[in-house]
């Protein structure tokens, strides 16, 4: 009675200690976070961001992303990441409960004739063996004294929800993905589009060139010279055709699935995400972005490890209660209560010789979490960058556009006069060669600039928060 006095006061002190915990609890550090965005966009009373399927008006695109985020391999492999982490937090909400064991054996020993158990065994027994049957049900629970269960709690849950972040950063990645890459095909087909008129512009003027030189108005220099601004044109088609089917392939591999043609409609159309987005303020990041959400998680994780390997150098009580019977002889095995065996057992640990590895072990992980605290500083900060350099894209973007589309205009009529003074003999063919080049480069300069744009509205929309929902 004694022993179970001391087992149960041992017990009662433990249940006491376990509020005792070493680790501190996670308090974020403050980022002091601008008021505003260095460039400023018009925006609306509403804080909430479109929803992906909202903000990518064309059909065919939308069905591209919803393939890309079911069938594209590296969502798949971060899906399993995020089940495997579940299965790890579930397991650490359990670290609190005791183990339970139960073994059943059966052993014979032949013993030594001249050895003082192998004489008391066969005077006792009249055998030259002995038999030993045995049942047991044990118990083992470590008193959580300093909380370290519910650090490991901590440390699961944060891991969970930061691979949970990732996931949807990653997810997040891929929708812009798909629509720059997309886009970029409509770029493309603009592009071809592009060569196309500009050949067909070109060999007018070559065949009006051929006639005059016919008729000896004009050397052969002037048509060379017109057949070589032909094939400056002729090369942006294979070029164009190339790229196209390399950007196809890169998107149906993005989809998950294996290299073809993709469909798509329409034009490439800046007026497509020409709606107020909500810009907020620098500080919504934190609840939007999650890469700055993992980020956090980090440093909670990183936190309660922290105090994990504090709690590593102090004593640890455990309890191991066990029952079971034994008996050597089968016959009696399970005859109660003669072959029922009682242990109870209580153990205090404290490490000694490793107490200067366990230090360095938490001097370590405390600058692990000093370093997930600048990490998630930077990734504050590169946040807020990026939506301040989206914004700055996308401001002078139309100004950029209205340019070039002015002097596409200016073009077009210096083409279209420059080949009317010709014919008149007012301009020589150098002029018509220069406008025609003019005219072509400024129109692939208006396609640049407009992707440009859209690759900013995209990149401005994921760089808020915008993204899988």
């Amino acid at each position: 009675m004694r022993i179970l006095y001391k087992i149960g006061i041992t017990v009662f002190s433990g249940m006491i200690l376990t509020s005792c915990v070493v680790g501190k609890k996670y308090s974020r550090t403050e980022l002091n976070a601008p008021d505003k965005y260095r460039e400023e966009l018009t925006v609306t009373g509403d804080t909430i961001l479109h929803s992906w399927k909202t903000y990518y008006k064309d059909p065919l695109l939308v069905n591209l992303i919803e393939k890309a985020l079911v069938k594209n391999n590296e969502v798949l492999i971060a899906v399993k990441s995020m089940e495997q982490l579940d299965l790890n937090y579930k397991q650490a909400k359990l670290s609190l409960l005791p183990t339970l064991d139960f073994d059943a054996a059966a052993s014979r020993s032949y013993l030594s004739k001249n050895s003082l158990n192998g004489s008391l065994s066969a005077q006792f027994t009249s055998k030259d063996y002995m038999d030993d049957y045995s049942a047991n049900l044990r118990m083992s629970w470590e008193v959580d004294i300093w909380g370290k269960a519910t650090m490991q709690k901590r440390d699961a849950k944060a891991a969970y929800f930061a691979q949970k972040e990732n996931l949807s950063a990653l997810k997040t990645r891929i929708i812009v993905q798909v629509a720059q890459s997309y886009y970029n095909l409509l770029g493309l087909d603009e592009q071809l589009k592009i060569a196309e008129k500009n050949i067909e512009l070109s060999d007018n003027t070559l065949q009006m060139m051929k006639l005059q030189y016919n008729s000896g108005s004009i050397s052969s220099l002037a048509v060379n010279q017109t057949e070589a601004q032909k094939k400056t044109a002729e090369l942006l088609v294979p070029l164009a055709k190339t790229n196209i089917a390399v950007q196809e392939n890169a998107l149906q591999i993005l989809c998950g699935e294996y290299p073809n043609t993709i469909e798509r409609s329409g034009n490439l159309n800046v007026d497509e995400f020409a709606f107020e987005m909500p810009s907020g303020v620098p500080a919504s990041l934190l609840s939007r972005r999650p890469d700055v959400k993992s980020s956090e998680y980090a440093v909670m994780s990183a936190t309660a490890k922290t105090g994990l390997a504090k709690a590593t150098m102090y004593p640890t009580l455990s309890l191991s209660p066990s029952i079971g019977i034994n008996s050597f002889e089968f016959d009696t095995w399970f005859n109660f209560p003669g072959s029922v065996t009682k242990n109870i057992a209580a153990n205090l640990a404290q490490p000694i010789f490793r107490k200067k590895a366990l230090r360095t072990a938490y001097e370590v992980a405390v600058l692990e979490q000093e370093k997930a605290v600048v990490q998630f500083k930077q990734s504050f900060i590169t946040a807020v960058g990026e939506v301040s350099d989206a914004m700055s894209r996308l401001k002078y973007a139309d100004e950029r556009i209205k340019l070039a589309e002015e002097k596409a205009i200016s073009l077009e009529k210096a083409t279209s006069d420059a080949s009317l003074l010709y014919k008149s003999g007012m301009a020589n063919y150098l002029e018509i060669i220069a406008a025609q080049n003019s005219a072509l480069q400024n129109d692939l300069d208006v396609v640049t600039i407009k992707l440009e744009k859209l690759n900013a509205s995209i990149n401005l929309y994921r760089a808020l928060g915008g993204g899988v929902e």
